[in-house]
This record gives C-alpha cells, sequence and structure tokens, in this order.
C-alpha cells in the first residue's frame, strides 16, 4: 500500500516538475515611434526586418503593424523563434517607421527568446 502511494507522489512530483521547466515568457518587440518633438505618433506604419547578414545569423523575418493609439506596437516573435530551432536565442532586427504626418524613421533591435525587447523610433 505504502509503495502504490510513493509512487503515486513520485510520479505527480515528476510531473509538476517537468511542467515547471516549460519558460511561458513571451517573446516580444516592442516599438515606440515618437515624433521629432518626442511626441507619440499614432497611425504609424511600422516594419520589422530580419537582419539575415547578423552575427549570429537572424532567420529570414518580415512583418508589419501599425501602432496603437498610445504610439507603439508589439510583434509577437514567439512563431519565428520556434521555427529557428532550439539552439536559434537572439535574433536582430532592422526597424522601419512611415508616417504620414511625421516623416520616417529607422532603428534596429536585438531580441532574446522569452523575452521583451524595447527600442523607440523617432521620425524626421
Amino acid at each position: 500500500m505504502f509503495k502504490k502511494i510513493g509512487i503515486l507522489f513520485l510520479l505527480t512530483l515528476s510531473l509538476g516538475f517537468f511542467h515547471s521547466c516549460k519558460n511561458e515568457n513571451p517573446s516580444v518587440v516592442k516599438v515606440f515611434v515618437r515624433s521629432s518633438s518626442n511626441q507619440l505618433v499614432p497611425g504609424a506604419k511600422v516594419i520589422v526586418v530580419g537582419d539575415v547578414d547578423s552575427n549570429p545569423e537572424t532567420k529570414e523575418y518580415v512583418d508589419t503593424l501599425i501602432t496603437n493609439e498610445s504610439g507603439f506596437v508589439e510583434f509577437n516573435l514567439a512563431p519565428h523563434f520556434e521555427l529557428g530551432g532550439k539552439d536559434y536565442e537572439i535574433a536582430y532586427f532592422d526597424i522601419l517607421v512611415k508616417s504620414s504626418v511625421s516623416g520616417d524613421g529607422s532603428g534596429y533591435v536585438r531580441a532574446r527568446i522569452h523575452t521583451t525587447a524595447v527600442e523607440t523610433v523617432y521620425t524626421q
């Protein structure tokens, strides 16, 4: 009887351990867009492009979002990192911003798996 309870306890403990090892933190790049007068810019088009010439190499990636009322966008990179394999943990991205109100801008960001990278791009 005690042997069965002990085995059940160990099985439950090991399942809890394996479940807790999975990292659930998101892989996100958050981009704020500001004008030359430091005002947040809503409605700006933000394009993120993977820098395939970086070291270590970043896998191909292109995505476009429009900034919200608060002047920022969030790119979910979890699918990008999943396609890269288990050793793919760092990626570099060029950021291009186009705004009919405040002009264009560009930036560069380093992203890591299971973290949030934040970058501010100023338009001109």
